[in-house]
């Protein structure tokens, strides 16, 4: 697989010294095109901080770290925030819909923030919506939808500017075991389909069989399981 992010001796501490914590310690990884690695960790093993720094939203505090071939340290944080909303895409545990919005205005107004061509914007919303089985569901606000419908917006949302990465912090954290199945499932369909790198941070040890890839992060420190996955999954 070509390397789409590499991440080497990635540190990230937090506070001063005499305080300080290492939530990340000397993490190295490369992640392939088109592959799902499903990073697991208990609480406070440091997965969500990792995940900030691999979508370029925390700087290390030593290590270094490319995207696309690009190293994040030599760009500006203007550069930056251009290769974060081009190439990744961002799923959160708490969904982060805006309540006054109905389901297409949360996914298409990130992509007007973003695209280039903003006219295209609101049919490709309807489009992503309506082919994550949400299209009878577009202009119903958040209040609205249940808890795996959510979710499904905040994947669209994901997917608007066509991102080369998507990045998911405990996506199925909050949903019942068949929207947990409807949500990896579809994690799972991009990464195929669409040749789109997926990294999920989960404790959810049900939804592993999805991965091409396990990475388990404890007090830090990586180890890497390697697997095959078994013919036949969704």
């Amino acid at each position: 697989m070509t390397p789409v992010i590499e991440a080497h001796e990635l540190s990230r501490s937090f506070g001063e010294s005499g305080t300080e914590v290492v939530a990340v310690n000397r993490v190295s990884l490369s992640i392939g095109a088109g592959e799902l690695l499903m990073l697991m960790g208990p609480s406070g093993s440091g997965k969500t901080t990792l995940l900030a720094m691999l979508g370029c939203i925390l700087k290390p505090s030593s290590g270094h770290i490319s995207v696309l071939g690009k190293d994040v340290s030599a760009l500006s944080p203007r550069e930056i925030a251009g290769l974060r909303g081009e190439t990744i895409g961002f799923v959160f545990q708490g969904f982060n819909l805006l309540s006054a919005l109905s389901a297409w205005e949360n996914v298409a107004l990130v992509g007007d923030f973003l695209s280039r061509r903003p006219q295209n914007i609101c049919s490709r919303a309807v489009e992503i919506l309506t082919k994550i089985g949400l299209g009878h569901r577009i202009h119903h606000l958040p209040e609205n939808l249940s808890a795996g419908e959510k979710q499904r917006v905040a994947l669209a949302r994901a997917l608007i500017n066509s991102p080369k990465i998507i990045l998911a912090d405990e996506p199925t954290a909050n949903l019942d075991a068949e929207n947990r199945d409807m949500v990896v499932g579809l994690l799972r369909k991009f990464a195929e389909e669409q040749n789109v790198s997926v990294v999920i941070a989960t404790h959810d040890e049900r939804i592993q069989r999805v991965a091409d890839r396990i990475v388990r992060i404890e007090d830090g420190h990586l180890s890497d399981d390697r697997k095959d996955r078994p013919p036949g999954l969704p």
